[in-house]
């Protein structure tokens, strides 16, 4: 079944540069987009990640939210036609502090799902303040309302069909618990990777302070290994059509390189074209 994906704009942060791409512009300030994602075309819409819940509580983390009216889920949503109560999943890359801040704009009828590991972490401790009371407060509420909340354990039964056309994986990158979803559509896989990719530019096209063939650089924001996250962007690289991260616009990738970006839908027009990287003298 081939499936579409609409890109939901949940406004801007501003944050310190070398969060996002390791030792990149230290101590200056760099504005990122906050995402989410519409897949449609299947029999009921599924939203993926829902942003933060408002620009106060960025501050928590030093940074500075820049959202308005109608970055907020329900304007983001009727732009296409859709309303909370049509989306029949909530699936989550991660729950840190911008990526599962509207959930409770949407009734317990709408199954929110996530990777057990990850709601592990939110109530671990380990990278408070990234995970916000308020919103895993409301998830400790779906997870005593039945049907609110679904787990799945992808690190141990390895990728699940939510539905057909799309899968869950774990990503083995980022967090300890966060997932991929791919979505199959009408011209290959494309791939919503959460917060494993910041910057494609400069840590795939370019990659900063790289000088290996396809070395990718990490972020500045990972719970877990350099090597883990090295290998998860390659696998990535080599497995899907379209990459969407969070907070960077989609990309195009033929042959493990990336060689154009998109706007805010995929499949969608090539807004820009991205030369191969010339590696050797010729």
């Amino acid at each position: 079944m081939a499936l579409e994906i609409k890109v939901l704009d949940y406004g801007d942060i501003e944050l310190e540069s070398s969060f996002l791409v390791l030792g990149r512009n230290c101590g200056r300030t760099a504005r990122v987009y906050t995402y989410g994602f519409l897949i449609l075309g299947g029999q009921y819409p599924i939203v993926v990640d829902t942003g933060f819940r408002e620009n106060a509580i960025m501050e928590t983390l030093g940074m500075r939210g820049l959202a308005f009216h109608d970055n907020i889920v329900e304007s983001q949503l009727a732009r296409h036609g859709v309303k909370p109560g049509d989306v029949r999943y909530i699936c989550h890359t991660h729950l840190h502090i911008d990526h599962a801040g509207q959930d409770d704009h949407f009734s317990m009828n709408t199954t929110v799902v996530v990777n057990r590991r990850e709601m592990e972490c939110s109530v671990s401790g380990l990278m408070h303040p990234q995970y916000p009371k308020p919103d895993i407060m409301h998830l400790i509420e779906r997870l005593h309302t039945p049907g609110a909340l679904r787990f799945e354990d992808l690190e141990l039964s390895g990728p699940v069909e939510l539905i057909p056309g799309v899968t869950l994986e774990a990503a083995n990158a980022h967090t300890e618990g966060s997932m991929n979803i791919h979505v199959e559509t009408a011209e290959g896989r494309a791939t919503i990777c959460g917060d494993v990719i910041y910057d494609i530019q400069n840590q795939i096209v370019e990659p900063f302070h790289q000088i290996s063939l396809n070395e990718p650089q990490v972020t500045g924001n990972h719970a877990g290994s350099k090597r883990a996250e090295k290998a998860a962007i390659k696998k990535l690289l080599n497995g899907s059509k379209f990459l969407l991260p969070v907070h960077d616009k989609p990309a195009k990738v033929e042959n493990g390189q990336i060689v154009g970006r998109l706007d805010m839908a995929v499949p969608g027009p090539v807004s820009q074209t991205v030369p191969r990287r010339n590696w050797f003298p010729v």
